[in-house]
């Protein structure tokens, strides 16, 4: 993007990334849980 630096925009991914990391990791305990 025109004056933004790489660094904000891959910070940004990392932390969408870590989001939807922690957002899976709960909706397999959740599926876990009903399963058993």
């Amino acid at each position: 993007g025109t004056g933004k630096p790489p660094k904000v925009a891959i910070t940004a991914i990392m932390r969408k990334l870590i989001v939807l990391a922690n957002a899976l990791l709960r909706d397999n305990r959740k599926w876990n849980q009903k399963a058993t």
